[in-house]
């Protein structure tokens, strides 16, 4: 960014932050001034009830603190346990693995009057390890665990405990996740491949154990995953001036990774999950000051359960090792190296998320400012180089976006667990039916409301070249002062280990480690809180009486509307502290690390790795070899070319119409190629490459990849069968596609044409497709 848009944009973020603090605070200042203007006997009377209502409030907060407090002494006591919903049992226990980690894997047991239906396929749900304790994939029973269940699904969860095992890693845990897996797989072997659903710091280890072991992953459900670090949002447009990413900036100015080195060894090896929740607080300060507390002083009788149920798993603090955080910091956060295909695994060879098999559902929303929807999308843009690309390789990814709902709410909502998790559980089956490409998932209310609401759904196609032009206006260039960031700290942490590290190691011992985690500000604000103090022995008495004599005074009463005016203001002046804060923060960002891209070495102006290409589709290598293959193949070809023929790429495809395709497909097993699932895909997205550039010419040459006179007439059947099949909402094809189908019947019946093979047949720009009669039949 030049150094005049930097300044132009923070003196526009400013002057925003300031315009929406003024709005606010002339909301709040609409007092109801003939309400208040009445007699004094009346005002003595009101300011009586208010001053009595508001004491009682008082306490009863007070001691929901204190009830907070004995929960967290509590929960520490019993070992932090994980805080699900769900009775469960453990199935396996990483901690007696070859290689030990702190992780575990649990069987959910259904709820009574839920039935669970053994061939349905397995849920996986692998939380988040990001300072909190596991659970919030099944804190209540509108989760996705609850949502799973009440699908009849199995479901497990990947769980893991507050102290991690000596010298484990990230690769260690990946290796036990993927053990995880096999073991569900083999436990449902008549049942299709797992899913598996990541949360957050969940979503990227779902995505490496799948990419580590497709053979046993059925579909991945990502959650608000950041795959893509440095990606953002960036706006130097009039129109839309608000503040967007702040923690996309924090390693810059932090200068990197190596004060999560400093903060591990000055635990003695263990990096405080405590330290984490904090950044995340310090996100929004108005409501991790102000507004959650306000809001159970304002509904002191009804809020306080919801409160403490909360506050328990926010307040459950975990522990990584240095290998762990460092690993993540050095490769994820700062250094940026997944999507670039930098992640080794053991052996040396590296993390390729291009090899994931199942299709791919990436779930994010536009106001979650801890991962935004770059960061949760871009990676496909960096791992694949056109769209052309994840045709060829027969992947389908599915995007989903919410408008408006923040980062812990993908996960935690009741709303959003009933509309988008219940659709996307609802629709997995169909999702495996979708053809290659990009997909964007459409959530349509209809009728109804609340626990009465019906979803329409549909998919509609995307090009990966639209999606990138509309997730990223300044073409992603925002991103390149990433890269100065990621040589600054990699110099940072080599001076840290070389010249700090032994003297911070000299001076730490366990017991001064465990002392400073249990003085850690959000430790000591709970305990300290506690019936472990013993100022606080009259506020549960106090309280008990309060509740015996409540006088309530209504909401809608005038005083009880200025105290919520006036705490309004408190929160808008946080708001607008920490709109100013993150707009000086992105300034100073960019006028530090922009500069030195001017230093930087030659060719650095595309970030490593990335495979992206801004060449015509036609003009793409890949695309012109699978042209010279047009005459080539056999019948799982034809079979594919035929179903690009009759698709019509690009129009919405309502829910009704895959659930037909999947349905058919289920109808006429025996008529489909005896293949794997992932590479009928795979040959399906390379014939409509064909299709897309050569249409003519796909059906033409048809005929001559069904030479045999039994492949012939089994197309012909499958044909046949497709023209008069109907799925529960009537015709699955439209006339035209009736129509096409006698098209290919007649060209089917024409005499075989000549074609000469190529002399480099063997060359293939893609794996060769396995035999059609070797591998085993394809999983619905």
């Amino acid at each position: 960014m030049e150094p005049a848009s930097v300044a132009r944009r923070l003196q526009e973020r400013i002057g925003s932050a300031q315009a929406r603090f003024l709005e606010r605070v002339r909301e709040a200042l609409k007092a109801d001034g003939a309400a208040l203007a009445t007699d004094p006997w009346s005002a003595w009377q009101a300011w009586s009830r208010y001053a009595v209502d508001l004491a009682q409030r008082s306490i009863l907060f007070w001691d929901t603190l204190r009830k907070r407090g004995n929960n967290f002494v509590a929960h520490e006591r019993a070992g932090l346990p994980p805080l699900l919903h769900f009775e469960h049992e453990t199935v396996a226990d990483g901690r007696t693995f070859e290689r030990p980690v702190n992780y575990a894997l649990l069987r959910i047991l259904p709820p009574p009057g839920v039935e669970i239906d053994p061939r349905r396929r397995p849920f996986v749900v692998i939380d988040p390890r990001a300072g909190h304790g596991p659970g919030i994939g099944g804190f209540k029973d509108d989760s996705q665990v609850g949502v799973a269940l009440r699908g009849g699904h199995p479901v497990y969860f990947v769980v893991f405990f507050p102290e991690p095992e000596p010298g484990q890693t990230v690769l260690d845990v990946c290796a036990a996740e993927a053990q995880f897996v096999r073991q569900v797989h083999e436990m449902h072997a008549k049942s299709p491949k797992p899913v598996i659903v990541g949360n957050c710091q969940g979503g990227w280890a779902a995505m490496l154990l799948a990419a580590s072991d497709p053979e046993h992953t059925g579909p991945v459900v990502i959650n608000g995953a950041p795959l893509s670090y440095w990606g953002g949002r960036w706006r130097d447009d009039a129109d839309d001036a608000t503040g967007e990413n702040p923690m996309r900036y924090v390693g810059g100015l932090l200068g990197g990774t190596w004060l999560a080195s400093l903060a591990s060894d000055i635990g003695n090896g263990r990096f405080d999950g405590a330290h984490l929740v904090q950044n995340f607080e310090s996100l929004d300060p108005a409501n991790s000051l102000w507004e959650k507390y306000y809001h159970v002083l304002a509904n002191a009788d009804t809020e306080p359960e919801r409160f403490l149920d909360f506050e328990r798993w926010w307040g459950g603090f975990y522990l990584l090792n240095r290998e762990e955080i460092e690993w993540i910091t050095q490769n994820l956060f700062v250094g940026n190296k997944l999507s670039a295909g930098e992640l080794e695994q053991r052996g040396g060879r590296a993390f390729d998320l291009r090899e994931i098999r199942s299709p791919i559902i990436l779930f994010a929303s536009l106001g979650d400012n801890i991962t935004p929807p770059q960061q949760a999308f871009n990676w496909v843009a960096d791992v694949y180089g056109s769209t052309e690309e994840i045709k060829a390789r027969g992947q389908v990814i599915v995007g989903l976006l919410h408008r408006t709902v923040g980062h812990l709410g993908i996960f935690v909502s009741g709303q959003v667990a009933q509309k988008e998790h219940a659709q996307i559980v609802s629709v997995l089956e169909s999702i495996e039916a979708l053809p290659p490409g990009i997909h964007g998932m459409e959530i349509v209310e209809r009728g109804g409301g609340g626990d009465a609401a019906r979803y329409d759904v549909r998919f509609v196609e995307h090009r990966l070249e639209d999606v990138v032009g509309r997730l990223n206006r300044h073409q992603r260039a925002d991103e390149r002062p990433f890269q100065a960031v990621a040589a600054v700290s990699e110099f940072n942490q080599r001076a840290y280990e070389t010249l700090a590290r032994p003297w911070v190691r000299m001076g730490v011992s366990e017991p001064g480690a465990k002392a400073l985690r249990r003085l850690h500000p959000l430790r000591a604000s709970r305990w300290g809180f506690s019936d472990l103090n013993p100022w606080l022995w009259w506020l549960g008495p106090a309280a008990a009486a309060v509740r015996a004599m409540r006088q309530p005074l209504a909401r809608e009463a005038p005083l009880r509307k200025a105290e919520a005016g006036a705490a309004d203001l408190v929160a808008a002046s946080l708001d607008c502290w920490r709109e100013m804060r993150d707009a000086v923060s992105e300034a100073a960002f960019f006028q530090v690390y922009g500069p030195l891209l001017r230093i930087a070495p030659a060719g650095s102006d595309s970030p490593r790795g990335r495979r992206w290409s801004d060449a015509l589709p036609h003009e793409l290598p890949l695309v012109k070899r699978i042209l010279e293959t047009i005459g080539e193949g056999g019948y799982a070809q034809a079979v594919g070319r035929v179903a690009a023929l009759l698709r019509a790429a690009g129009e919405p495809l309502p829910l009704e119409g895959v659930e037909a395709r999947h349905a058919f497909g289920l109808a006429n097993l025996y008529l489909l190629p005896d293949i794997e699932l992932a590479d009928l895909r795979r040959i399906e997205g390379t014939q409509e490459i064909i299709v897309r550039h050569a249409r003519a010419r796909a059906l033409q040459t048809l005929p001559a990849l069904v030479r045999a006179p039994e492949d012939r007439e089994r197309l012909g059947m499958l044909l046949e069968r497709a023209a008069a099949f109907e799925g529960e909402h009537g015709p699955w094809l439209n006339a035209e596609q009736r129509a096409l189908i006698e098209r290919i019947r007649e060209a089917l019946a024409q005499p075989l044409p000549r074609i000469r093979p190529r002399a480099d047949a063997a060359a293939s720009p893609l794996p060769a497709a396995p035999s059609p009669a070797a591998p085993p039949p394809v999983t619905p």
